[in-house]
């Protein structure tokens, strides 16, 4: 990832963690976690993950083409498999623009690689991919972000409230619905941040 160095770190440690996170909300006979979660949350963790390896930065680990095109070929069978399942909720939608989102960024990280290997003048950073497309990547992201965020801060008396009401308690802690909205919105955070030092 081109960019500076500290901020390609963050957003290695920010994807690492929370793909660390949503692997360990994937556990059976945790409370909370069906079937259901534990297919989102393998997809989140994929996400996460990909994004901490896509961030290191190039000065780093300058990774060869075929990796790109790997990264390409994963993200795009997840982008599609998250259009099949978004009949069964909206957040797979968003889980097919992340994804299609990281096969853009492998893409436009391979066409750079590219015509950086053949010359072409890259001193300093040359913007991979195209304005328009990144434009509108940023603008979806920054919205995901925003509308979350805003959900998110509303969740907690929402919660307390149906906690009361249900007898035996709630869900522990690591498998509280607004932590797993919070690693989403910390994603989609690392997302318009990658796009922005693309």
């Amino acid at each position: 990832m081109h960019g500076p160095p500290l901020v390609a770190w963050l957003l290695v440690v920010l994807g690492a963690a929370t793909g660390a996170y949503c692997l360990f909300r994937t556990r059976r006979g945790c409370p909370g976690t069906g079937p259901d979660v534990r297919r989102v949350a393998r997809a989140e963790a994929l996400m996460g993950l990909g994004m901490a390896v896509m961030a290191v930065p190039v000065s780093v680990l300058a990774p060869p083409l075929w990796v790109s095109a790997a990264f390409g070929l994963v993200f795009g069978v997840a982008a599609v498999r998250a259009l099949l399942l978004a009949r069964h909720g909206a957040h797979h939608l968003h889980h097919a623009v992340g994804a299609g989102a990281m096969v853009y960024m492998a893409v436009a990280m391979a066409e750079a690689g590219a015509a950086g290997a053949a010359g072409a003048a890259h001193a300093g950073h040359t913007p991979a991919g195209s304005p328009a497309a990144t434009g509108l990547l940023l603008v979806y992201f920054a919205v995901y972000v925003l509308a979350a965020g805003v959900r998110l801060v509303s969740v907690p008396a929402t919660v307390a409230a149906a906690g009361t009401a249900a007898a035996g308690g709630g869900v522990p802690v690591g498998h509280a619905p607004e932590l797993a909205s919070a690693c989403r919105v910390s994603m989609a955070i690392g997302m318009f941040a990658m796009l922005l030092t693309l």
